[in-house]
Formats: C-alpha cells, sequence, structure tokens
C-alpha cells in the first residue's frame, strides 16, 4: 500500500512494485481531489484506498465524499476500484463513523451510478457475508456486494 501524497514518490514505487511483484494489487491512499484525479488516471493502479476519510468540511447541502462522477467514470475505464478501509473506519469516534459511513453510502450511489467497482481492503479479516451484509446495508446492490466481497 502506498500512503505517500507526493505524485512522483508515488509513481516510482508503482514502477517498483509492478518489477518486484508483477501479481500484487497496488493500493494507493486517497488524499486530495487533485491528487485523486491523477491517481485514477494512472491505469497501473488496482485501488484507490479510502477517499471518503479526509479532514476537509461537508459542504451546506451536500457532503464532500472525495469522489464525483466523473472520478468514478475515469476509474470504470481504467478499471481501478474504490477501496473501504474498514479497520480504520472502526477505528474512529462515534461521530466521526457516521460522516464516514454517510460519505461512504454516497460514494456507494456514484460507484453504483457510474459502473465503478468497489473494493474492501482487510478482507481477509472478515466474512463473505459480513463484507455483503456491510455493503447492502449502506445501499450496494447484490451484485456489486457480491465483486466486493471476493
Amino acid at each position: 500500500m502506498i500512503t505517500t501524497n507526493n505524485l512522483n514518490e508515488v509513481r516510482r514505487q508503482i514502477q517498483k512494485l509492478k518489477k518486484e511483484n508483477p501479481g500484487e494489487k497496488i493500493i494507493v491512499q486517497a488524499h486530495d481531489p487533485e491528487f485523486n484525479r491523477k491517481i485514477l488516471e494512472i491505469s497501473d493502479v488496482d485501488v484507490l484506498l479510502s477517499p471518503e476519510l479526509h479532514n476537509r468540511k461537508d459542504k451546506l447541502k451536500e457532503r464532500d465524499s472525495g469522489l464525483n462522477e466523473i472520478l468514478c467514470k475515469i476509474a470504470k475505464k481504467n478499471n481501478t476500484k474504490i477501496g473501504i478501509d474498514i479497520e480504520k473506519i472502526n477505528s474512529l469516534s462515534k461521530q466521526e463513523k457516521a460522516k464516514a459511513l454517510a460519505r461512504i453510502r454516497q460514494n456507494i450511489f456514484l460507484c453504483k451510478k457510474t459502473g465503478c467497482e468497489l473494493a474492501i481492503v482487510p478482507q481477509k479479516k472478515y466474512a463473505k457475508q459480513e463484507i455483503m451484509g456491510f455493503l447492502i446495508s449502506l445501499g450496494s446492490s447484490t451484485q456489486v456486494a457480491k465483486k466486493a466481497a471476493d
């Protein structure tokens, strides 16, 4: 998993990971919207992790979930999944957890609208039914939840 917010460093790490471990998934932690867009435009990235977890305030009439329809279309075109980090969500306070879940719900709606795929990151820790139940309770379709749980 790549966590730096320097775009050149991310590109170097992606190239290094591709050479060393060609079959391993490349996961990049999301940061600001410009960084997320540039990461989604790189076709080698497999998962953009947790765009909903940030310190920006929500607007008055809409949530700042870290994604929009254009970013989801770019992700679909490059076969990049939008990742949800359940461990990080569990570690948040109750108020922050409520905000994160509302933003995830909005991201699920955007992914459903554009056909972008979802991914749960610490997948081995949870059963398939738990992941599917989590995503379905947030508004995901059964087919999308099954793909994310696999």
